[in-house]
């Protein structure tokens, strides 16, 4: 499967220069390989008048088809996209059958956008008609809450470097950078690079 551009990048951070060469050296036995099948297959596709005119942005050529499917392909990626299914179903069956855990998200800090987005998209087949005209608006006021909260503390750590603010309380401003790039793309930006301990 290989490894997307971010895990890889992750991979040479961590550090492991030997397990990182093995990845490599039978990753690209693997894919040269292949490469050389798709090559041997290779026929000229004939290009119509129709389609010399105009630009297609879906792929035509098999050795680009070939090309876009290694990008696509991650073992990281693959392997949490098997599991998050199950998360998204355990969510929702704690959030129907446990008091407690619906309680703790509705008073919670909300979600990142990217989850909540699929929140939003698993509630679909997840909850059934009445579940879901509690859920969404349920989900919007949690949202809508902690999203203002966080505008609001990123404008007061702007406001704070105004001269007439330098004494004044920094309130819960002094990490609303990361949080908030946090709330709006997941991941914690201020969290160092996770190295092999050597």
């Amino acid at each position: 499967a290989g490894f997307c551009r971010e895990h890889f990048k992750k991979m040479f951070d961590y550090g492991n220069t030997l397990g990182n060469g093995w990845i490599l050296k039978t990753h690209y036995m693997q894919i040269n390989r292949e490469m050389k099948e798709q090559f041997k297959k290779f026929v000229l596709p004939k290009t119509g008048l129709m389609g010399k005119m105009k630009k297609s942005a879906q792929r035509v050529n098999p050795i680009g088809i070939w090309v876009e499917e290694k990008e696509k392909s991650c073992y990281i990626c693959n392997r949490f996209a098997d599991t998050y299914d199950r998360y998204m179903d355990t969510f929702f069956y704690m959030y129907k059958k446990d008091e407690d855990f619906r309680e703790r998200i509705l008073t919670g800090k909300g979600f990142c956008l990217h989850h909540f987005g699929d929140l939003c998209e698993y509630a679909q087949t997840r909850l059934n008609d009445k579940e879901k005209k509690e859920f969404y608006p349920a989900m919007f006021e949690l949202m809508e809450r902690n999203m203002e909260r966080l505008q609001e503390d990123v404008s007061w750590l702007v406001d704070k470097f105004d001269y007439r603010n330098k004494d004044a309380d920094w309130k819960n401003s002094k990490d609303a950078i990361q949080r908030g790039m946090q709330k709006l793309k997941g991941g914690y930006p201020a969290d160092s690079v996770y190295k092999m301990n050597k």
